[in-house]
């Protein structure tokens, strides 16, 4: 019997280093490619569409961008602005979605012009008739437009230079980026004005994240820092472990960090970072997951997540939720709040999951979330996009639960009498 995986939505014809979920139109984009080696991979960026049918989730590939030689290896969403990481740039490209009539023409013989067709990726008719045709079969295909809007050098290592990781602030007036030169550029939106810059670790960079306030930057790096900014001076430096004195001081490093709200409570803020080994030993050690409060910076909670080196974070909207990829392939959700394991698929992809994003809190996005509590994405190097579902959980009403309360207690009265008459 073979091992459990998550079902496939999409599969590309590169390696898929990102993906993420426009809120407002439900749009999955998703990037990768082979890079600038002269290998045959193209490298590109695919819009596909999500549909919910019969309780099983579908997506359909709207248009295809192609990146040249720069493959994308993260990604971040500003409204209908993308902002992309590729080689040492960080490029800036807007899509727009409209509806054009279809003409019914027949198929070109050679293929070409599929770019901006409408294909759905899954099974076939229940005619047994195939699915290729579905841009002609619909009057109305939704088209994408994508355009170039700029680009910026965010990289200036001399050596192999890589954007590892872009951010937007909440109010999208700043772009962030961090590179393999382990500096932070941080520039004005849209003018792409520079705005400061400044070197947060000696190492490359990890990862980064701004507070919803834009009042702190978060960075982690291959030096095995933490760091909170306070614009570009340092405000605090993390230490997950001090009270933890079996953990040396170089046998963890961090590898990502999130801010999150907290579910129902406004001004409340959290900070999630994950720790995994330094070394990699034949029994390896568990990588954790630190909750952190996200204005005083303290450790609030830290649990072990597994022996599987964490590959990436990602957080749901409403906070509820983490998600986690392995370089193994494997893909977890965890509570938030109580850092404990709600779903798990052991090397779902078989090899390195590269990103994972949850379904936004929005009206479209409702729509396709099915009897689900919570939907995510994740896509690795073996070219698929799968997702991940956990249905709702079954509670019990309040009243419910009172009336079963009283009838205990009515039980234990009759009981006590039947046994001690003189008891009332």
């Amino acid at each position: 019997m073979g091992k459990r995986r998550a079902p496939e939505l999409y599969r590309a014809p590169f390696p898929l280093y990102t993906v993420r979920i426009e809120p407002r139109t439900g749009l999955i984009i998703t990037a990768g490619g082979g890079g600038a080696s002269k290998t045959g991979i193209k490298n590109g960026m695919h819009f596909l569409s999500l549909d919910l049918v019969g309780g099983v989730h579908s997506a359909t590939l709207l248009h295809t961008h192609e990146t040249d030689t720069r493959a994308t290896m993260c990604m971040c969403l500003g409204g209908d602005v993308i902002a992309a990481g590729q080689d040492a740039n960080c490029t800036l490209m807007r899509f727009s979605q409209h509806t054009a009539k279809q003409e019914k023409k027949p198929a070109a013989k050679d293929g070409a012009g599929d770019k901006g067709a409408a294909r759905k990726r899954g099974r076939r008719g229940q005619n047994g008739e195939g699915g290729g045709d579905v841009a002609q079969m619909k009057e109305d295909s939704p088209q994408l437009v994508v355009e170039d809007v700029g680009a910026v050098q965010a990289d200036l290592s001399p050596q192999d230079p890589c954007v590892k990781c872009v951010r937007f602030s909440g109010d999208l007036t700043l772009l962030l980026s961090g590179g393999a030169d382990g500096y932070v550029r941080v520039w004005e939106f849209p003018s792409l004005k520079e705005k400061f810059s400044f070197r947060a670790h000696r190492d490359e960079l990890e990862d980064i994240d701004i507070s919803p306030d834009s009042k702190h930057i978060v960075t982690v790096g291959r030096d095995f820092e933490c760091s909170v900014w306070s614009g570009d001076q340092l405000a605090v430096g993390l230490c997950w472990h001090e009270n933890m004195p079996q953990i040396t001081e170089k046998m963890y490093r961090y590898k990502s960090c999130r801010f999150a709200r907290v579910e129902d409570q406004k001004d409340a803020l959290r900070l999630y970072t994950v720790q995994i080994p330094h070394k990699r030993d034949r029994k390896p050690p568990p990588c954790y997951i630190t909750k952190w409060d996200g204005q005083a910076f303290l450790p609030l909670l830290t649990k072990p997540c597994g022996n599987e080196v964490i590959s990436c974070l990602s957080v749901s909207d409403s906070g509820t939720f983490l998600g986690l990829g392995t370089v193994t392939g494997s893909v977890a959700i965890y509570i938030a709040f109580s850092l404990q394991k709600l779903y798990y698929i052991q090397e779902s992809h078989g090899i390195v999951v590269t990103d994972v994003t949850f379904l936004p809190d929005s009206p479209k996005s409702a729509a396709v979330k099915g009897n689900n509590e919570v939907v995510m994405l994740s896509v690795a190097v073996d070219s698929r996009c799968q997702v991940h579902a956990v249905s709702n959980r079954r509670s019990f009403p309040l009243w419910l639960v009172l009336f079963f309360c009283g009838l205990m207690v009515v039980g234990v009265i009759l009981l006590l009498q039947s046994l001690f008459p003189g008891f009332i």
